[in-house]
């Protein structure tokens, strides 16, 4: 969402943008697609397939060539990475260096620090052990899913990712979309000097019209899985009576099992919606009274809090990473303990409680926090400082590569 985002501002200021990218069946039409790579989803495969496709996670030849050609076609002045590990791989990073095109990336998790990518161990347990002993903690214990073969394979993509294709090598400028991410990542001394902080923003925000009138219902949406906090989400709203309604939209690996525990909930107050667009989406947020993140993982800075706000919908979250750094509670919403059932039902009925002026001032707060931090002007600004900034350090460091003759 992100990327796409960033391509369409940069268009809408008069830019060219090229994307590269991986096949997908929800891909946007892109006049670059026969330059995209085919992609595997490596959790539709069976074991056996998924062994034989391995070495592609870890290393794409197809990417390698195909962006190649893509360069020599468009020669871009300047590229920006969203997500690659797994998909694009790699294997794209020397190819850009030997075109000297400068590189930024955006972190949209915690990669560089953690092989599963979102510090949390086999118990879904926030886990901090490989910023300070050796990242073979991964297969030790076991922290994707519990499982040796998928822990093995998250261990030797961070080995490629971040001991031979090093961050500090490739990478001009590293964005952190939080303050809670950027301090992490600074523990990584070797990174220091490439990090800096900026958040998402809300496309078209500047064109919503917010009622600040309190909506009907409760709104979920996004990735249905352990990390998203929707078990602990479900389990609370199956304490709550019918007056309390719930609607979830998104899709995961869930689906299935919440699909079922909705089912046989007798309340009747929770609504699986599904998958949905953006525009599916923008409506049913408009009628939403509060949005729900309740994460159970260091989130960074969730584009579901960002819509929210622009749409002057207060939030209810978890207190945990990035949450609430842009959460003020009892100013823009609610915060809540992390994985607190009771704290969660307990924060619920508060929200569902208040007047409707008391929720008009929290709409309008959340409409202020993100016109003052996630409009898409200040975005531009800092993102072409950032992209400037990353070409200048380029150029000067080819300068001093420069051996003078003698």
């Amino acid at each position: 969402m992100v990327y796409l985002n960033t391509g369409e501002l940069l268009m809408q200021k008069g830019h060219e943008v090229v994307y590269f990218s991986t096949n997908s069946a929800r891909n946007e039409c892109s006049r670059y697609s026969d330059y995209f790579i085919d992609d595997i989803d490596a959790l539709k495969l069976s074991f056996k397939e998924q062994l034989v496709n391995t070495p592609r996670k870890l290393y794409s030849f197809e990417a390698k060539r195909k962006l190649d050609k893509l360069i020599h076609i468009t020669k871009p002045d300047i590229a920006h990475i969203h997500l690659y590990k797994g998909g694009l791989t790699a294997s794209i990073l020397p190819v850009l260096r030997k075109s000297k095109i400068p590189v930024v990336i955006t972190l949209h998790d915690y990669s560089l620090l953690c092989p599963r990518n979102i510090m949390l161990d086999g118990n879904d347990e926030i886990c901090e052990r490989c910023l300070y002993s050796p990242t073979f903690n991964c297969v030790v214990r076991r922290c994707n899913r519990k499982n040796l073969f998928y822990s093995t394979i998250n261990f030797i993509e961070y080995e490629i990712n971040n001991k031979i294709f090093k961050p500090q090598k490739y990478f001009n400028t590293i964005i952190c979309v939080c303050k809670f991410n950027y301090e992490k990542h600074l523990i990584k001394r070797r990174l220091n000097g490439r990090l800096v902080q900026m958040y998402n923003f809300s496309p078209g925000a500047k064109n919503i019209i917010p009622d600040h009138l309190k909506g009907e219902y409760f709104l979920y949406y996004g990735r249905l899985s352990t990390e998203k906090g929707i078990k602990t989400l479900v389990k609370a709203w199956k304490r709550l009576d019918g007056r309390y309604k719930l609607k979830i939209a998104g899709d995961g690996r869930l689906h299935k099992e919440l699909e079922k525990e909705i089912h046989d909930h007798k309340e009747g107050n929770i609504e699986l919606l599904g998958y949905k667009t953006r525009e599916e989406l923008a409506g049913i947020t408009s009628k939403a009274s509060f949005v729900i993140v309740p994460s159970e993982c260091y989130e960074n800075n969730p584009m579901t809090i960002i819509e929210a706000y622009s749409m002057g919908k207060p939030v209810i979250g978890s207190n945990v990473g990035g949450i609430p750094e842009i959460l003020n509670d009892k100013e823009s919403g609610f915060l809540f303990e992390m994985k607190n059932v009771d704290d969660l039902i307990s924060t619920v009925r508060y929200a569902y409680s208040v007047t409707g002026k008391e929720y008009e001032s929290l709409s309008k707060a959340a409409l202020r926090f993100a016109n003052e931090n996630f409009s898409e002007e200040s975005h531009y600004s800092q993102l072409i400082k950032i992209y400037t900034g990353a070409i200048n350090n380029a150029k000067q460091h080819a300068e001093e590569q420069i051996i003078p003759e003698i």
